[in-house]
């Protein structure tokens, strides 16, 4: 094994540097990952423009990679041995509070950059913490005890298993926050990676009308969408979204509203208030806006709407990920449109926020691909 690692090393807003590391000393309680897949989101576009602290970071927080050194108790705890494939998580909890003994980790202090400066998270974690290793632009991930790993099912590939955080987030958001079940019509703003993940996981719940909506640029994915299991696309630059929505659902509206876009304002929240049913029905929210003025909560109140934040998956949702993928009902390989080197990471990154190529929905990051 090489002594040093190449790593692409976020230096500042928009820049990236290749750096090399040392190569790590395993503890007996931790293990190394070769990483074959890193993916990249939205976030990671936000992250780049605009980093949330000076210091050096390797991002990559959708990363999947094989076992390539394990210490005996890391070994033991995980069940996983030297050659396993495996999807890590990108949350890192201490696995003593609260939140960790419920299993909701990702709402761990340990965790959570955003108030703990000194917190791990893979892609959001300064390089200059111990070990170094903290993200998966990185040929090489470091893994300490408290990781959250996933083994691999065999038969699924790892590029295939590197859009286990959409489908998860998607199985997450829809599933479990929103509730979609049997039976419910579901509107999906957005026909991202997210938004595609969204309508496999409400076509396997049993959704009875999935409905998506995206403008002409998304003109490939609202065809990707229908490939998938959605009912009715809309062109929201061609249509009046609100009165198809209605129409198609007979004048009711829906039972949920899922809103995955970027960078689209207060329209989409607007129109998911109108489009939804006369009561009780549920938004689910990512929250971009810092904030909503002239927010209509008279009307969200009067048809006893129920807005949820969508917030990360659970450990149960990237099993259920990995399930799907291997069970290939869908296609979902479709959803992987775009891979690149180490060395290009600024254009993957910049890719994905929608310089270049329009047919984009999920980029992998390869960092051996040089040396394939």
């Amino acid at each position: 094994m090489a002594e040093q690692v190449l790593a692409a090393v976020r230096t500042g807003p928009g820049t990236t540097e290749l750096r090399e590391f040392s190569m790590p000393d395993i503890p007996d309680d931790g293990a190394l990952l070769k990483v074959e897949v890193a993916g990249i989101c939205g976030t990671d576009v936000k992250m780049y423009a605009k980093p949330p602290f000076a210091d050096p970071v390797i991002m990559g927080h959708e990363n999947v990679g094989v076992i390539v050194k394990a210490g005996r108790t890391f070994a033991e705890r995980k069940g996983l041995k030297e050659g396993d494939r495996v999807f890590v998580e990108h949350y890192v909890g201490c696995f003593r509070c609260d939140w960790c003994h419920q299993g909701e980790y990702r709402h761990c202090e340990a965790t959570d950059w955003r108030t703990n400066p000194d917190a791990r998270r893979y892609g959001y974690t300064s390089a200059n913490n111990p070990y170094h290793l903290w993200g998966g632009f990185s040929q090489y991930l470091y893994l300490p005890w408290n990781s959250v790993t996933h083994r691999v099912p065999d038969g699924v590939s790892a590029e295939l298993a590197g859009l286990v955080t959409p489908l998860s987030n998607g199985i997450e958001w829809a599933l479990v926050t929103a509730g979609v079940g049997y039976a419910s019509t579901v509107l999906i703003q957005g026909p991202g990676q997210q938004g595609l993940s969204q309508v496999v996981a409400c076509k396997q719940a049993g959704a009875s009308r999935i409905i998506v909506t995206g403008t002409t640029r998304d003109t490939a994915r609202l065809a990707l969408a229908k490939e998938l299991g959605a009912d009715d696309v809309i062109d929201v630059t061609r249509e009046d979204a609100l009165q198809r929505v209605l129409e198609i659902t007979g004048g009711r509206g829906v039972d949920v509203v899922l809103d995955c876009t970027a960078g689209a304002g207060t329209a989409p929240i607007l129109l998911g208030i109108d489009a939804l049913k006369r009561r009780e029905g549920t938004m689910v929210v990512q929250g971009e806006l810092a904030a909503f003025p002239d927010f209509p909560l008279k009307k969200v109140t009067e048809k006893s709407i129920s807005i949820k934040s969508a917030r990360g998956h659970s450990y149960r949702s990237c099993e259920l990920a990995l399930e799907q993928l291997a069970s290939g009902r869908f296609p979902l390989e479709k959803l992987s449109t775009h891979s690149f080197g180490l060395k290009d990471v600024d254009r993957a990154i910049r890719t994905v926020g929608g310089e270049g190529a329009t047919d984009v929905v999920h980029v992998s990051l390869l960092p051996w691909a040089e040396e394939a």
